[in-house]
């Protein structure tokens, strides 16, 4: 088996970890600092690179700070209490919750922070490898989206790597094809030579390409 949880323990684990990824960070930050909706800023995105847009840089690191800390919680805490399995559970969940957040009608943003925050806490020298691997293809590169695809493809490979439990494999493989699907158009215009690179400029306020983080 996977998980070595019971079945009650594993929806605890589950919709605790959903509610907790749901939390909305960016958002929540924005309309405190009175920036008015992220959602109607930039591209819409709801993570800390179109906090980033607003030039409120100490509100893009609280929004990062966020995103990544609420997966690392939901690991941290599951798994102090039933194990390691069962912090693979929360993780996914709190990871799936900031992608489809039930308090904005399931419209979330594309979970490179939390994914970090989750690998971390689930088995740091997986999350140690695919930090490495960012910035390394950040630097080279200069572009986010390929290096948070890099670093989400190498995730399972480096679970197995380190001889991490299935639980912990699996998980990084879920949170990898997840990163895929929310990247979608990062993709495209990385093949298309569109994609925006790191430090190209903030966008205005309306239409713009969707974030890659």
């Amino acid at each position: 088996m996977v998980f070595t949880v019971t079945p009650l323990i594993a929806v605890v684990c589950i919709v605790c970890g959903y509610l907790l990824g749901s939390i909305p960070f960016g958002v929540l930050i924005s309309a405190r600092a009175g920036l008015g909706d992220l959602r109607k800023i930039g591209s819409g995105n709801i993570g800390a690179t179109n906090v980033l847009r607003t030039g409120r840089k100490d509100l893009a690191l609280l929004t990062l700070l966020g995103d990544g800390g609420k997966g690392a919680v939901a690991v941290l805490v599951a798994q102090a209490i039933w194990g390691q399995d069962a912090g693979a559970l929360a993780g996914g969940a709190a990871f799936i919750g900031h992608i489809f957040p039930v308090w904005l009608k399931f419209k979330g943003g594309k979970g490179v922070a939390t994914f970090f925050g989750v690998a971390l806490a689930a088995a740091w020298p997986v999350g140690v490898g695919a930090a490495a691997a960012w910035i390394a293809m950040a630097m080279v590169f200069r572009y986010s989206s390929l290096a948070a695809l890099t670093a989400a493809a190498l995730s399972p490979l480096l679970a197995l790597g380190t001889y991490q439990p299935r639980s912990i494999a699996a998980l990084m493989l879920l949170m990898a094809v997840l990163i895929y699907v929310r990247h979608r158009e990062n993709i495209q215009r990385l093949m298309m030579g569109q994609e925006t690179k790191i430090g190209g400029g903030a966008k205005p306020a309306g239409p713009a390409p969707s974030d890659p983080a």
